[in-house]
């Protein structure tokens, strides 16, 4: 069994969720040596959030990002983890709701996706930074 571990960081992204898929494979071409295998990615941050789904239609992430902030909004009057800003406590919690890793299975060099399927990062801070993530290869 051949393990592969990477850390990488992402550019600043808005909030809202974006497709990382291919920042994720451009920089690991250890992808290729795994002919079936396991990638796990692990997000390093408790305000941000991995998930998987549809890579085509852009209107998805909107409206990933629309039930999102009215399950959690950042009015609610009871938080009282406010000393990052109004955005801070809902981020901790869409984070968690929505988790900081996602596997995928790897098969012949390539992530096996659907073919609907991406990666996405969930930023659930109006202004997040960098993210860093953790990547772990593992497999035949």
């Amino acid at each position: 069994m051949k393990i592969f571990q990477k850390e990488m960081q992402l550019p600043a992204f808005n909030r809202g969720f974006h497709l990382i898929t291919r920042n994720i494979v451009d920089n690991f071409p250890e992808l290729a040596k795994i002919n079936a295998g396991m990638l796990q990615v692990w997000i390093k941050h408790t305000s941000a959030g991995l998930t998987i789904n549809e890579n085509a239609d852009p209107t998805v992430r909107q409206d990933f990002e629309t039930f999102a902030n009215d399950l959690i909004p950042e009015n609610y009057p009871h938080f009282i983890h406010t000393y990052e800003g109004p955005d801070d406590m809902p981020a901790h919690l869409k984070a968690s709701i929505f988790g900081v890793s996602v596997q995928i299975p790897v098969s012949g060099g390539k992530l096996n996706l659907g073919t609907w399927q991406g990666i996405y990062l969930g930023e659930f801070r109006e202004h997040g930074g960098t993210r860093k993530l953790v990547l772990t290869l593992f497999g035949i």
